[in-house]
């Protein structure tokens, strides 16, 4: 085998540390503004470079023990502040526990830099320590994937390494990209800081080709989806088009008065057999009836590509395009019609389901008739005490909720609750609806809130999730966080995994069976792992319970609600 090569003779200190400074460099000028990092030897040059960068002010670094909850953290940071992130890890096992998150970004399009260290060429191959095959370990799951040679300190390595520091970054805009680093003792050396670092603006993610045109007519029963990270383009179509919106609840555009909250339904009505057109923005993944109207052969399907791997398209008929351009003005009549009558029987649905909290008439606590104050009293007690379901809980986090705060949904049963029933609002609601996985949710949620804090008017960043969301992320309780950080997180429990409960499965598989492989209970004490991380728990079980959870002032919170399975 070839020996490896002789380091330059003027290499100052240390070839990996003077690369990986300069690979910072880049990153940083070209708009990274986070780095978050797992500690390991391989990778001591990019951490010890990351954290004198952080000192100086160049950068912001979050340090998490495990490679998993690193990877969703920086999904969250990367997601709330549409900026590429970097995620820093050593080599061997370290690099496969950042699979999930980057299957997630993968599908979502959200962009991640993963730099992971490795051995240097001769060392690869040979059974050495912590080494496996790191090139190519995401397959097609990275838009762009790099396997840089070990440096020796040569007079051009560092003008490459900031370049492609650049070019990840824009290879990044929509979706991750791995660089596999190589580095050869000694690991690192004296870091010095560039001092006229500036971070840059981050490049625009897509480029409008060209937008399909449409041309108004009365006859078009056009209906707008908006799916997960569709935004407010969604809502903006809508109203243009005259349609009605069905917009899910992390879509970013359920709101304005053309949005159907109980779409579900209308779909399965006349209204939705009347639809000739449909047009997609975002990745719908909460329902069954929006594929089924996009398979359907008499319905124009017109998709807004995204920066997700895959556009979204169940039928395989779709038109896929960059934009749509809305020409004409939509006729009130036809709009007073067509939109008028999905919102109304959305409207009658929702008022025919059993309403969550019955309130009592206020005007009768100024009653003259002290009978009257006092059944008044009983009936406002009452509602304080009324047991918590679903619907409560999906309702009141978001009625709870305003711009400046953040609402995080994990992949449990209470998205569905909350798509079939919360009400219009424009607020900022994040999920990993990429693959919908259950795990990295409290990771996710913490990047969010360390993202938005830096703004002028941050506010709470709250997470509605399962039992088994939040034990598959436990360990992101552990995680020391900055004490002015206002992140609560509320669990509906309900012994194990409902979800599948409304599955076919649970009709046709063995009680015990579907019970243990299917709901898989536990009896975890969501208090004692509170404690452990330093959260301050509350156990909610009524009404004003939950109303004074709502409310409290502590800044890392867990709120326990038990449901009923």
């Amino acid at each position: 085998m070839t020996p490896p090569p002789t380091p330059s003779a003027d290499a100052a200190g240390s070839p990996a540390s003077r690369a990986a400074v300069a690979l910072l460099e880049g990153l940083v000028r070209a708009g990274v503004a986070d780095v978050v990092l797992s500690p390991g030897s391989r990778s001591q040059a990019l951490a010890l470079a990351a954290a004198a960068f952080a000192r100086a002010g160049h950068l912001a670094l979050h340090v998490r023990i495990d490679e998993r909850i690193a990877g969703f953290t920086a999904l969250g940071l990367a997601v709330e502040s549409r900026r590429p992130v970097a995620i820093i890890c050593t080599s061997g096992t370290a690099v496969a526990n950042l699979h999930p998150a980057v299957l997630e970004a993968h599908h979502a399009g959200v962009p991640l830099i993963v730099l992971t260290a490795d051995r240097p060429l001769e060392l690869r191959g040979i059974g050495a320590n912590q080494t496996t095959v790191q090139p190519g370990i995401f397959g097609d799951m990275v838009r762009a994937d790099w396997d840089v040679a070990a440096p020796v300190g040569a007079a051009d390595e560092i003008d490459d390494a900031q370049e492609l520091g650049a070019l990840a970054v824009r290879a990044s805009a929509e979706g991750p990209v791995h660089l596999n680093l190589a580095y050869r003792e000694p690991l690192s050396g004296p870091v010095e800081v560039p001092d006229d670092l500036v971070t840059g603006s981050v490049p625009s993610a897509l480029a409008v080709e060209g937008p399909v045109v449409i041309d108004l007519r009365p006859d078009d029963a056009t209906v707008v989806i908006a799916g997960h990270g569709a935004g407010a383009r969604a809502e903006q179509l809508a109203v243009a088009l005259g349609a009605p919106l069905v917009a899910e609840v992390s879509s970013g555009a359920r709101f304005g008065r053309h949005a159907v909250v109980a779409y579900r339904d209308v779909l399965r009505g006349p209204h939705g057999d009347a639809v000739g057109r449909a047009i997609v923005l975002g990745h719908p993944t909460l329902s069954r009836e929006v594929p089924q109207l996009l398979e359907r052969a008499d319905v124009d399907v017109i998709v807004v590509r995204t920066s997700g791997v895959e556009d979204y398209n169940p039928g395989r008929r779709a038109r896929i395009v960059d934009d749509v351009r809305v020409l004409g003005t939509p006729d009130a009549g036809v709009v007073r019609r067509w939109v008028g009558g999905w919102v109304s029987m959305s409207r009658a649905v929702l008022e025919s389901q059993a309403p969550d909290d019955p309130a009592p008439d206020l005007s009768l606590a100024v009653s003259d008739d002290r009978g009257v104050r006092a059944a008044f009293a009983k009936a406002e007690l009452a509602v304080l005490r009324a047991p918590i379901d679903r619907r409560m809980l999906a309702k009141a986090l978001w009625a709870s909720t305003w711009p400046h705060d953040r609402l995080v949904l994990a992949a449990s049963r209470l998205i569905r609750v909350a798509d079939a029933l919360v009400p219009g609002k424009a607020i900022s609601v994040h999920a990993n609806r990429g693959l919908a996985g259950i795990d990295g949710t409290v990771s996710t949620a913490t990047g969010v809130a360390l993202a938005a804090a830096r703004e002028a008017r941050s506010g709470t960043t709250r997470v509605l999730m399962g039992d088994l969301a939040l034990l598959h992320d436990a360990g992101a309780l552990l995680v020391p966080l900055p004490d002015d950080l206002r992140l609560h997180v509320f669990v509906g429990n309900d012994g194990g995994g409902t979800i599948f409960d409304d599955l076919e499965v649970a009709a046709t598989a063995h009680p015990d069976d579907f019970a243990t492989v299917m709901r898989t209970p536990h009896r975890a004490d969501l208090a004692a792992l509170a404690a452990a991380g330093g959260w301050a728990y509350r156990r909610a079980t009524t009404r004003a319970d939950l109303d004074d959870a709502l409310t409290a002032p502590e800044p890392l919170l867990l709120v326990e609600v038990p449901l009923e399975p």
